[in-house]
């Protein structure tokens, strides 16, 4: 699966567009790995060291680690998540 990364304005966050719907209405903005439960791709991607917030646009992830810009971005994460290809985003 190819997923889109792009740069936002604060580089401690990146953009990833998986190349379909993440959450069909709203957004979904998780602080912690405690609020990441709902979401098997969250829970793991809190599971990498520094990340510290990630986000569920309508068709986009993005994700924010502490202390600066990304020296190894999480694509291989999100892209390796069979949930990223063939499930939904949060468990119901």
């Amino acid at each position: 699966m190819f997923i889109q990364t792009e740069a936002t304005p604060n580089p401690a966050t990146l953009k990833f567009l998986p190349g379909r719907a993440v959450l069909e209405g709203g957004t979904l903005d998780m602080r912690g790995a405690q609020e990441a439960a709902q979401s098997p791709l969250a829970e793991r991607l809190f599971g990498i060291a520094g990340v510290s917030g990630v986000f569920f646009g309508s068709d986009f992830i993005t994700v924010t680690k502490d202390g600066g810009e990304w020296q190894s971005p999480p694509t291989a994460a999100i892209s390796r998540s069979r949930v990223s290809r063939t499930a939904s985003f949060i468990s119901t």
